[in-house]
């Protein structure tokens, strides 16, 4: 489940410059605060993204399934560098600050938003998996998942896709065995090679 506001503020800038295209950014927020900030963002007409997990919680007299941020703390924002809202959003309840050196922010590459959003869409079961920066790096081809990229991992005879925000130290692994996979081919290594298909069983 996603929760994410579709408005992106317009508001001109007072520079003589325009600013810079709007970047996602990842937002460190106070301990469960990730809701509340998501929600002053959008009120703000800030663009924000917050993926979200079902996880049943059980207690000594009920159960019930709750929806919890994906990764505890963080809240991704699209806007651009110099633009009013990056004062908006350093000025909300809850905001520690944008993530990078000395609260600056760093980019974060629009793939890796786009495979979060399209992992936690897809009604396919993941798992969040600890920070993975090894391995080969594939795509899938067909299915829910057309498109995806990661790090192909096995583990006790399971394949999965391992999917990573760089910035924040993040990652979500998915079950891919059955997929059609390629291999992404590092362009320094794989100079005028072509990428081959693979079917995980």
């Amino acid at each position: 489940m996603i929760e994410e506001s579709t408005n992106v503020g317009t508001a001109e800038s007072h520079l003589s410059e325009q600013p810079e295209d709007p970047r996602w950014y990842a937002v460190q927020t106070m301990p469960r605060h990730e809701k509340k900030v998501s929600l002053e963002l959008q009120a703000k007409d800030v663009c924000c993204f917050l993926p979200t997990v079902s996880r049943r919680r059980r207690w000594s007299d009920r159960q019930r399934t709750i929806e919890e941020p994906l990764f505890a703390g963080y809240v991704f924002v699209r806007l651009a560098f110099g633009s009013p809202e990056r004062i908006a959003l350093l000025r909300t309840n809850g905001v520690v600050g944008l993530v990078g050196v000395r609260g600056a922010g760093i980019p974060i590459p629009e793939h890796e938003i786009h495979s979060i959003r399209q992992v936690v869409g897809s009604q396919v079961p993941f798992t969040e998996r600890t920070f993975l920066n090894v391995g080969q790096r594939v795509r899938i081809r067909g299915g829910v998942l057309d498109g995806l990229e990661g790090i192909l991992q096995s583990f006790k005879g399971y394949q999965s896709l391992v999917v990573s925000v760089q910035s924040i130290q993040r990652s979500v692994s998915v079950t891919i065995s059955g997929y059609d996979v390629e291999p992404i081919p590092v362009s320094s290594n794989f100079a005028g090679s072509h990428p081959h298909r693979t079917e995980l069983s």
